[in-house]
């Protein structure tokens, strides 16, 4: 009455397979095609097989878990996709002070979802708890509807969400950097700050010349150790994370049964064994995302832009290292008594804390800032498949070890190999750089000055002071009039004064290597608007 070790495998291994599978495809395709134009996409692939699993049964030539397995592997494809997508999004629309909290908070909602999760559960178990109870053991019909509702009702908030996806605009540094339009740009960003409409798709073209991504472009960029060390700093934090993550979180169950904490009183042959131990599960779900997951990304919310990404990873790492230890070294004297497994699992909530008040949350958030626009989602992608296959990694190792000597007997073994693993993040952390309070364009460790040639001819028929600056990632900075360099607005920006203003006149734009130089029109009449260097502007993204 449960699944072989390698079925249950495949349901599990199935669904980090197909994240694998769509972090690449789609965080490549997202450099490519455009963030809009692929956002939703991937949610609406989530929510058909969602809903496929479901519906799933068997007929003479497959079963029924043969049918979740493949369902799970496409939605996997999908919850992929979202990675790069929702990090990169938020990522180029925030402000540099606050983008660490908009992309911890995006990515929070995980945590929300997976209390979401476990409270739908118990009111299923619940709501048929009498049918499970009076139907004969295994009672095979009321459980068959309790995990097709269970699963199934994971559709609603992504039908919920598709609408906000399918009309959410493209980010002007996409547009800026990579479509090198610089005047959709402009009109995108004053819209978002403004009235909060996407412009029209038919807006005037104003083009500029910026590097294009290419084979050899990307070969020349992360040719150098300074990039290539980033790469591997966020790929290998995100793999040793994943490896103890999903380690843990597919595997709670098992291991709160290994300690047979709420370990059902009824006869293991009896119709109210199979309640209590579903009830039970749901219930441990429960407390471990209100004890743990909730808690850590909020607290990581708090402290991401005053801390820095860079010293939450290194301490949620170091703690872990010392957590996992102590579970592993010290797991037959904490199983030997009631307070010893109550501990226990006190430890493992603290796991959970300090997993999403660390690692969890910054291998997210550091990937999505530390490279280039034209490659910024294709690494981010990278960097998240990398932790998925430590996932998987993970799955085939826990299910091939965790039953050594008997039934759950390897548990504590496995605690010393996550402990190992941790300490392994702590190194791979080093290589990073910190990204708090900097601009994508100072992240990407590219010259801005010179870097875009040939700047289109501006809009005289504007009479703004505002002007720009051509650079990577923003792809423009503005350039403010003395005093204006700070105004209000999201993020600390005056709608007014936004990052995308366009230029006023053509002698507004002053050459590059002497910005005092040809002062006229505007300029004459307000001798404030002279402008810094470009290598001392702020980004105003």
């Amino acid at each position: 009455n449960q699944l072989s070790t390698n079925q249950s495998l495949g349901v599990k291994v199935a669904t980090p397979v197909g994240n694998l599978v769509g972090q690449l495809l789609f965080g490549w395709l997202a450099d490519v095609l455009g963030r809009k134009r692929m956002y939703g996409v991937e949610l609406m692939i989530m929510i058909v097989a969602t809903f496929g699993q479901a519906l799933a049964g068997q007929a003479p030539a497959v079963s029924a878990i043969g049918v979740i397995i493949v369902w799970r592997f496409i939605m996997g494809v999908g919850i992929g996709g979202d990675y790069p997508l929702s990090a990169i999004i938020s990522s180029e629309f925030a402000a540099t002070r606050s983008r660490g909290r908009l992309m911890t908070a995006v990515f929070a909602a995980q945590g929300w979802g997976n209390l979401a999760a476990a409270i739908v559960a118990i009111i299923v178990v619940q709501a048929y708890k009498t049918s499970i109870i009076a139907a004969p053991f295994p009672a095979v019909v009321p459980v068959d509807y309790c995990w097709r509702l269970l699963i199934g009702l994971g559709c609603v908030p992504g039908v919920v969400a598709l609408y906000f996806r399918l009309t959410i605009p493209e980010t002007p540094r996409f547009t800026m950097d990579i479509e090198r339009n610089v005047a959709q740009a402009t009109a995108d960003i004053e819209n978002v700050l403004t009235s909060g409409k996407h412009v029209e798709e038919d807006a005037i073209v104003q083009r500029v010349n910026a590097p294009k991504a290419s084979r050899a472009d990307f070969a020349a960029y992360f040719g150098q150790w300074k990039n290539m060390k980033v790469l591997i700093g966020t790929a290998y934090s995100w793999f040793a994370l994943d490896i103890a993550f999903y380690g843990l979180g597919l595997n709670s169950s098992i291991i709160l049964t290994a300690i047979n904490f709420g370990n059902p009183s009824g006869l293991k042959s009896s119709s109210l064994y199979v309640y209590q131990n579903l009830y039970n599960i749901s219930v441990g779900n429960l407390i471990l995302s209100l004890a743990g997951l909730i808690p850590g990304y909020w607290a990581s919310f708090l402290v991401i832009d005053s801390w820095g990404r860079k010293p939450l990873q290194l301490m949620g790492f170091a703690v872990l290292t010392v957590l996992f230890a102590i579970m592993g070294f010290a797991y037959d004297a904490l199983n030997a008594s009631t307070a010893g497994k109550n501990a226990f699992v006190f430890l493992y909530c603290l796991a959970n804390f300090f997993q999403n008040f660390g690692p969890n949350t910054t291998t997210f958030v550091i990937p999505g800032e530390a490279f280039p626009t034209r490659y910024r989602s294709t690494a981010h992608g990278i960097s998240a498949a990398t932790g998925k296959l430590g996932a998987v990694i993970s799955q085939v190792g826990f299910a091939q070890l965790v039953n050594i000597g008997g039934t759950g007997k390897f548990v504590q073994h496995i605690m010393e190999i996550f402990a190992f693993f941790m300490l392994t993040g702590v190194f791979s952390t080093l290589l990073l750089p910190e990204t708090k309070q900097r601009s994508l364009e100072d992240i990407s460790q590219e010259e801005q000055e010179g870097y875009i040639q040939d700047a289109p001819p501006s809009d005289p028929t504007n009479g703004s002071q505002k002007q720009l600056i051509f650079g990577e990632g923003a792809g423009m900075k503005q350039r403010l009039p003395a005093g204006e360099e700070n105004g209000g607005g999201p993020g600390g920006e005056d709608p007014q004064h936004s990052a995308f203003a366009e230029p006023s006149k053509p002698s507004d734009l002053a050459p590059r290597d002497n910005p005092k130089k040809q002062l006229t029109g505007n300029q004459e009449e307000n001798p404030q608007a002279v402008l810094r260097k470009p290598s001392q502007q702020k980004s105003k993204l």
